[in-house]
């Protein structure tokens, strides 16, 4: 990678992030206080974002990644390049939502970040090693 490379994907990283925190906004957490939003980067070009959506039966609440992802899936997108998550401090996605991610896109890259601005960029590999997916399901 090159530097300007290296500088255009970090750019990019910092932009999803923003567009992450600004989906924060629209979180319904009226249990957790825990506003969490989430821009999908698809390789066709789109970014696509979600917020998390609490329940008062805590099971049926939907993370803000896996809303993006919903969302992606229901505009007819399959294929996603990044994700970032933003939180007040920074917090990952929950197991769930990393294996949802892995049904879509195992070579996806996640940043993570706080309202500040300051991410991390991993792969989806580093946040759910040994995973399991499609491939290994039995095919008749």
């Amino acid at each position: 990678m090159t530097d300007s490379t290296a500088k255009s994907s970090a750019q990019a990283w910092a932009d999803l992030l923003q567009k992450a925190i600004a989906a924060m906004e629209f979180s319904y957490s009226p249990y957790s206080h825990y506003r969490v939003g989430a821009a999908l980067l698809t390789k066709s070009g789109a970014v696509i974002t979600g917020c998390n959506i609490e329940n008062s039966a805590y099971t049926a609440a939907i993370c803000a990644e896996r809303t993006a992802i919903s969302n992606a899936v229901s505009q007819g997108e399959r294929d996603f390049v990044a994700i970032a998550v933003a939180t007040v401090n920074g917090g990952a996605p929950c197991g769930v939502c990393r294996q949802v991610m892995r049904e879509f896109a195992p070579d996806l890259t996640v940043i993570i970040g706080d309202v500040s601005g300051h991410y991390q960029v991993l792969t989806l590999a580093d946040l759910l090693p040994h995973s399991f997916g499609p491939e290994n399901l039995p095919r008749e």
